[in-house]
């Protein structure tokens, strides 16, 4: 969908942890570059012959591992531009950057045109440095919806700097899985030429509006826990009621005796408003830490002790579920 609309993808991996076996999976489904926001999974997959993007602003006491790891970075700050200008020259490399431009959602960017154009030609002066292109990001923060016009200032600034300082930018990045809605629909501006994807591939969802990708699945990911314990108990605890263990005061309704379960998962894991059991009879009552708790009285499926309840997540889920180390990761 984005080839026919002349735009190329980077695959991002930030939500896997940079899991080689998955970032394989959309290398072989047609990505143009691995992107990620952590130079520890960049490190990961560095046998994977792509081109490697870092989406996190660089750290500057990180500069020299961009420079070993990342081919290109995205850049909002002159200084850390020069630090990566330094480590590169030491090491005897070029690194591209794509500047930043905030398009109202008041994330990373440069916000003032003036300022653009500063840093631009300053860029320009830097050995070990090859400016790329110019990219945006929105929805990240503050939820501002991609749309022709917000992403048109994008072309025009391009243009505007590619007249003023005699050169030709390759790349206008132009957003993550928000902006494939206006692909789809063929309204995106010509001249975007990048997008940068996670969700969209791993989940099938465009994130503006939250709609499924027509031919995509959003099941591809799935959790699952160990029952630990099953018994039948009130649905109120008894006893006065303070502060549960992350500090919140809890809340109960009055069901009578229920038959709940207990998972070997907890919030340390993945927070239970980020997944869905599988069996849509099962109720996720809460979760300390380490323990998630599960109302399995209206269960068709006798549950036994040892068994699994299988969960599907949503990006936040995968996101936790990953990066904890408590949790094995199996890839098939």
């Amino acid at each position: 969908m984005c080839r026919r609309s002349g735009i190329s993808v980077a695959g991002v991996t930030k939500v896997i942890c940079g899991h080689e076996g998955i970032a394989r999976a959309m290398e072989a489904g047609g990505i143009d570059t691995i992107a990620d926001s952590r130079i520890e999974n960049l490190k990961r997959l560095r046998n994977i012959k792509l081109p490697k993007m870092l989406l996190r602003l660089p750290m500057i006491s990180q500069a020299s591992e961009v420079i070993e790891y990342a081919d290109i970075s995205l850049n909002s700050e002159m200084e850390t531009i020069r630090a990566l200008s330094a480590q590169a020259n030491l090491k005897g490399r070029t690194h591209k950057v794509i500047l930043m431009f905030d398009l109202g959602d008041l994330r990373e960017g440069i916000i003032d045109q003036t300022e653009m154009l500063r840093t631009v030609e300053e860029t320009l002066k830097l050995g070990g440095i090859i400016l790329a292109g110019i990219g945006a990001n929105l929805t990240c923060y503050g939820g501002v919806i991609p749309t022709k016009d917000n992403l048109a200032r994008l072309i025009e600034l391009k243009i505007t700097i590619e007249k003023t300082f005699d050169i030709v930018l390759d790349i206008v990045s132009g957003g993550n899985s928000s902006s494939l809605y206006i692909v789809e629909t063929g309204a995106i501006p010509k001249g975007i030429n990048q997008l940068r994807l996670g969700e969209a591939i791993l989940l099938g969802r465009e994130t503006a509006y939250g709609h499924q990708i027509f031919g995509t699945y959003d099941n591809c990911f799935k959790l699952v826990a160990e029952i630990i314990e099953i018994k039948d108990k009130p649905s109120i605890p008894t006893g006065e009621l303070g502060f549960d263990s992350f500090g919140n005061k809890p809340s109960f309704v009055d069901r009578g005796i229920r038959k709940r379960a207990i998972c070997a998962i907890g919030k340390q894991d993945v927070l239970p408003d980020n997944i869905v059991p599988d069996d849509a009879d099962i109720i996720i009552l809460g979760a300390s830490s380490d323990h998630m708790i599960l109302d399995i009285t209206e269960c068709h499926q006798a549950y036994k002790l040892g068994e699994v309840v299988s969960f599907k997540l949503n990006y936040a889920g995968i996101l936790s579920s990953m990066t904890s180390e408590y949790v094995s990761k199996f890839f098939c």
